[in-house]
């Protein structure tokens, strides 16, 4: 582990944090409506943060109608909207692309599109985690390595490559397509944008390219719930990390920002705004 202590890195409140990541998760579908949340003590536990915090962060939530408490039974989510949304089919498909660092909250982003829309998602590691796991064992390599030179040059492109496969056969079937990965490398890349731009005018599709921004306090929060054996090397080494990467990077070609820092617009608002924009523009 970092010498540094988590707290220090936090710029914002730590119940902002969690109040987020679990607005996010109940706009996202990751919770559902009526459901039970745990009790304080297991989500103190669960976040790793005090009961204090927990009760900070539910009432937050409660005052903004998403929880609900009950006496004698416990809270609830309320987001008796989730299981209503019309689905969009604009004249020509659309894609997004949608990148962002590691607990930059991409995956969400793209969930609670594809609810607000009723478009497929498709997102890296649902759809190629167990299969690279799987190459990298036989490899002799760490099912978890995302690291090495081998992962890198022989791994890395075999994924965005069936990711492409993925979104570009939806797009000639007459679909838009959310698709959700890092694209760390290929949004530093205005060839490889261009390519995909130049591909999508050919099938008579929309290309919208999505940065994900996300304060180093909130990621780091959210990474170390979600407690996935890959992130283990960034949360033991968080500073180093942080080293590695530019927090404010951003694509190489016109893009469009969400800011899911914890004090920013709730991520469902910037998601319908998202929506709005590519109807204007279709």
């Amino acid at each position: 582990m970092s010498g540094e202590s988590p707290r220090a890195t936090r710029g914002e409140p730590v119940h902002q944090q969690v109040a987020r990541n679990i607005r996010n998760q109940i706009a996202a579908g990751g919770l559902r409506h009526g459901q039970a949340l745990p009790s304080t003590r297991d989500l103190a536990e669960e976040w790793d943060v005090s009961v204090f915090t927990i009760n900070e962060a539910m009432a937050t939530l409660i005052s903004e109608g998403l929880v609900i408490s009950k006496s004698r039974s416990g809270r609830f989510v309320n987001a008796p909207d989730q299981a209503f949304h019309a689905e969009i089919r604009p004249a020509a498909p659309n894609v997004f692309l949608i990148g962002g660092y590691a607990g930059s909250g991409k995956t969400e982003l793209g969930r609670i599109l594809a609810r607000e829309t009723g478009w497929p998602m498709l997102d890296k590691d649902t759809l190629t985690r167990p299969v690279v796991e799987a190459a990298l064992e036989i490899l002799g390599l760490s099912p978890n390595d995302r690291e090495s030179e081998t992962y890198l040059s022989m791994i890395r492109p075999r994924e965005y490559e069936a990711l492409a496969n993925a979104w570009t056969e939806n797009v000639q079937c007459g679909s838009s397509a959310i698709v959700t990965a890092p694209f760390i490398k290929e949004f530093k890349d205005a060839a490889w944008l261009n390519r995909v731009e130049a591909s999508c005018a050919d099938m008579n599709a929309k290309l919208t390219v999505v940065w994900v921004y996300c304060d180093p306090a909130t990621m780091r929060t959210y990474i170390r719930h979600r407690g996935a054996a890959r992130d283990t090397a960034k949360i033991e080494n968080w500073s180093r990390y942080l080293d590695g990467i530019d927090i404010e990077f951003r694509p190489s070609v016109p893009h469009q920002v969400v800011d899911n820092s914890a004090s920013g617009i709730p991520l469902q608002v910037q998601a319908r705004d998202l929506v709005s924009l590519v109807a204007e523009n279709s």
